[in-house]
């Protein structure tokens, strides 16, 4: 039933995509969203809550949110300036989000005190659970700061359509660089280098 489930809203999202894909290019005016603090609760696009399609995040301030992690404390993006951030979107049924993961830990162990923090936002609402999360976590010894997307709403903020998705933001908050697919250590090691 859940995969049924899952098969169907993937579908539908992207059918949703398509449609406004399409109706974008006649619309006469565009709503530019500023990057400002949003919650799971709060709508900032018409024509999907909490995504302009239109905005390319690359070179702006990260969008701002507040989830809570698998331990139930609350975090905010916010709370890492001054780090550097790789901000990832995940679940624990997505195979490439499965093999990135060691990657994943590896890198953060060997820089989590070099100024480097790794946000791993799950999917939530489009996961296999809450237990399924901290099973997964727990079998790949996972110790970075792991949000709970509930809503999905921060993964639409941030266009994370195909999983993985991850974002290199600096030390001051802006977003570098966007990463669709897996990423390994070096990749990871790369894109965090030459950053404030």
């Amino acid at each position: 039933m859940n995969k049924k489930l899952l098969s169907i809203t993937i579908i539908l999202l992207a059918a949703v995509i398509i449609i406004i894909n399409l109706w974008n290019p006649f619309q006469s005016e565009k709503k530019v969203i500023a990057p400002e603090n949003i919650t799971e609760d709060s709508p900032t696009d018409e024509d999907i809550p909490g995504a302009d399609l239109s905005q390319d995040l690359e070179g702006n301030l990260a969008p701002d949110f507040t989830l809570s992690t698998l331990e139930g404390e609350s975090v905010k993006l916010s709370d890492y300036k001054g780090k550097k951030v790789i901000l990832n979107f995940w679940a624990t049924w997505c195979p490439p989000c499965k093999a990135e993961m060691p990657h994943m830990q590896n890198f953060y162990e060997q820089n989590k005190d070099n100024g480097i923090e790794i946000v791993a936002v799950n999917l939530t609402n489009l996961d296999n659970g809450k237990d399924a999360i901290e099973n997964f976590a727990k079998d790949n010894q996972l110790t970075f700061s792991i949000p709970l997307d509930e809503k999905g709403t921060i993964g639409m903020q941030y266009q994370a359509f195909t999983i993985p998705t991850s974002y290199i933001i600096d030390s001051t908050g802006v977003i570098t660089k966007k990463i669709v697919g897996p990423m390994d250590e070096s990749m990871m090691a790369n894109l965090t280098q030459d950053i404030k």
